[in-house]
């Protein structure tokens, strides 16, 4: 007889996966699903003419120089200043924090988690933010294949390109900006069981087919908020 609720919805995780092939292939699981997700853009307004705006106008000291806003303020129509005003838009960057436990799996009786707790998983977020031409595996694969067996792939100067899987609509191509890890409980031989690891990621913005995927979705569910249009009838414009 089946236990449980076999009407229980299957709840998704979210993953890092590092993108293209490697030695050895880099991918953690999140065996809990961050609580929370903060995601941040920067947006800077200027003013062709103000100060600072880098215009190419007469920027000389004894001129003085009208700021971004006194400029604005002389334009009465809005969709003229909407065309006047030259916008920087930052990055998109994500923060958000991994647990990781090996409780559950201890009490299982796993025998990797009982030998080494969650340094695997940690040691593999780790791996994500070194170069690749410092794997000691990729080195070891490229000398048993022939030392110039064409397997530099596997090295780089560079991180390995991770993409951030947060549900079926965001595959996001990411950078991993900082990692902190904090470890929390150890077992006898000191391997961590409990920890804490704070990331925080840059979103490649472009047109790699990831992140193409997730604007095309975001734009789809955008659209789908058309379905509260009617709220509209609530809210005061005035006329």
């Amino acid at each position: 007889m089946s236990s449980g609720f076999p009407n229980r919805p299957r709840i998704l995780r979210g993953a890092f996966v590092e993108f293209g092939l490697s030695v050895p292939p880099l991918f953690v699981v999140f065996q809990f699903n961050p609580v929370q997700l903060t995601r941040n853009r920067a947006l800077t307004f200027a003013f062709p003419g103000a100060a600072g705006s880098g215009s190419g106008g007469d920027q000389s000291a004894t001129v003085p120089q009208r700021t971004a806003r006194e400029c604005r303020a002389e334009v009465s129509n809005l969709r003229d200043l909407q065309k006047q005003q030259l916008v920087t838009v930052g990055d998109q960057t994500i923060g958000f924090d991994i647990r990781l436990d090996a409780t559950d799996k201890l009490n299982d009786g796993d025998t990797l988690t009982g030998q080494f707790g969650i340094a695997p998983q940690i040691a593999t977020l780790e791996q994500m933010v070194t170069p690749k031409e410092e794997s000691l595996l990729g080195t070891a694969v490229d000398t048993l294949l022939g030392g110039n067996s064409g397997f530099s792939f596997t090295r780089s100067a560079n991180p390995p390109m991770i993409l951030f899987i947060f549900g079926r609509q965001r595959v996001y191509p990411v950078n991993i900006n900082a990692l902190n890890i904090t470890e929390t409980e150890f077992s006898a031989s000191l391997n961590p069981i409990r920890a804490t690891v704070s990331v925080n990621l840059t979103v490649i913005e472009g047109k790699s087919a990831p992140y193409v995927y997730t604007k095309a979705t975001t734009e789809v569910m955008s659209v789908l908020n058309l379905a509260n249009v009617a709220d509209i009838a609530n809210v005061v414009i005035p006329g």
